[in-house]
C-alpha cells in the first residue's frame, strides 16, 4: 500500500472540503446580506407608498373637498336640513294661492295646543308610570306566591319519584330473576334443539352420500318405459359407447371439414391461376399498345418534320420571289428614306 500517496489523496480532499466549505459560508454570507437588502428596500418601497398614499389623502382633505365640487349640491346629506320649508307662517309670501300651502279654517292657535299636547302627554306618561309600579309590585307578589307553590308541588313530585323509583327497583330485582329463570331453560331448550338438529343433519347426510344422487348411479336415469327412455332430471351423463360414437362422429365431421377446405383451396387456386393468366395477357396486350403508339408517334415526328422543312423552303422561296419583282426606282426611293 503506497501509504504516501493515500495521505497525499486524504490531504487533498481535506483541502478541497474546506475550499467548498469556505464557498458554501460565502454564499451564505452573500445570500443573508441580499435578503437584508431587500428586506430594506421593500420597507422603504412600503415606507413610501404609505407616505404618497398619506400625501394623497391629506391633498384631498385639503384641496378637494365634496363641498367644493361643482355637483355638492345634488350630493349634498345636509341638504334637507338646509332647505326651507315649504310653509314658515301664515304671513309666508311664498304661501300662494296657487302653492296650496294655507287654506281657509285651518288652526291658527298651533303653539297653544302643542303646549296643551305637551302637558297632556306629560300627565299621561306620569299615569303610565303609576301603573307600571303597581303592575309590577302585582307581579312580584304572584311571582312570590307561584315560587312557594312550585317549590311545594316540587318536594311532593320528589316524594312521588322516590316511591316510585322505589316499586320501580322491586319491579327490577323480580324481572331480572324472572329473565334469569327464562334464560336458563331456553339455553336448556336450545340445547336440546342443536343436539336433535345434529344428529337429524347426520342423518341426512348419511342418507345422501349412500343414495342415487350423491354417488351417480347411472341407472337412476333409466326410465319406466325402457333402457333408451331417459329421465332428463336423473340423467349423470353418457356411458363409454355413447361417446365413442360421439367422437366417430366428431372425426367424421372433422375429416369432411378437411376435404371441404381441400375443395376451396383447389377451387381459390384455380381461380388465382386464371386471374394471373389473365392479368398477364392484359399486361402483354398494353405493352403491344405502347409499342404501337410509340411507332405510330415517331413516323408522325418524321412527317411533321418534313413537312416543317418544305414549309420553311416554301417560305424561302416565296421571299426571293417578293425581292426579285421589286422595281428600281421603287427600291432606290425606300434606300433613300432609310437613309435619312
Amino acid at each position: 500500500i503506497d501509504k504516501d500517496a493515500l495521505d497525499a489523496q486524504v490531504k487533498e480532499r481535506k483541502i478541497q472540503e474546506a475550499a467548498e466549505k469556505a464557498q458554501h459560508e460565502k454564499f451564505a454570507h452573500d445570500m443573508k446580506k441580499n435578503d437584508k437588502l431587500m428586506c430594506l428596500l421593500e420597507e422603504r418601497q412600503k415606507n413610501e407608498i404609505k407616505d404618497l398614499n398619506r400625501a394623497i389623502t391629506e391633498f384631498q382633505k385639503n384641496f378637494q373637498k365634496p363641498e367644493t365640487r361643482r355637483e355638492f349640491d345634488l350630493n349634498d346629506p345636509q341638504a334637507l336640513k338646509k332647505d326651507r320649508p315649504a310653509r314658515v307662517s301664515d304671513s309666508d309670501p311664498r304661501c300662494t294661492v296657487s302653492g296650496m300651502q294655507k287654506f281657509m279654517g285651518e288652526d291658527l292657535n298651533y303653539a297653544q295646543r302643542m303646549k296643551f299636547q305637551k302637558e297632556q302627554l306629560r300627565e299621561w306618561s306620569l299615569q303610565q308610570q303609576k301603573d307600571w309600579k303597581n303592575a309590577l309590585a302585582d307581579q312580584k307578589l304572584a311571582d312570590d306566591l307561584y315560587d312557594k307553590f312550585r317549590i311545594e308541588l316540587d318536594r311532593k313530585i320528589m316524594e312521588e319519584q322516590r316511591k316510585e323509583e322505589e316499586s320501580r327497583r322491586i319491579v327490577c330485582t323480580a324481572t331480572k330473576n324472572f329473565n334469569r329463570i327464562q334464560a336458563a331453560e331456553l339455553d336448556h331448550k336450545n340445547e336440546l334443539e342443536k343436539a336433535q338438529k345434529i344428529k337429524d343433519d347426520m342423518d341426512e347426510i348419511t342418507c345422501l352420500l349412500r343414495g342415487d344422487f350423491l354417488s351417480e348411479n347411472p341407472d337412476q336415469a333409466i326410465g319406466p318405459l325402457g333402457k333408451h327412455h331417459v329421465l332428463v332430471d336423473r340423467w349423470k351423463g353418457m356411458n363409454q359407447e355413447q361417446l365413442m360414437a360421439i367422437r366417430q362422429f366428431q372425426k367424421e365431421q372433422a375429416l369432411e371439414k378437411l376435404r371441404v377446405k381441400e375443395q376451396e383451396r383447389q377451387r381459390d387456386a384455380e381461380w388465382d391461376r386464371q386471374r394471373l393468366q389473365a392479368a398477364r395477357a392484359q399486361l402483354l396486350w398494353e405493352r403491344h399498345r405502347q409499342r404501337q403508339n410509340r411507332v405510330q408517334r415517331r413516323d408522325l415526328d418524321v412527317v411533321n418534320a418534313e413537312l416543317c422543312q418544305e414549309q420553311k423552303a416554301k417560305n424561302i422561296y416565296l421571299k426571293e420571289e417578293e425581292y426579285s419583282n421589286i422595281p428600281t426606282d421603287k427600291y432606290y426611293s425606300q434606300f433613300n428614306t432609310t437613309t435619312r
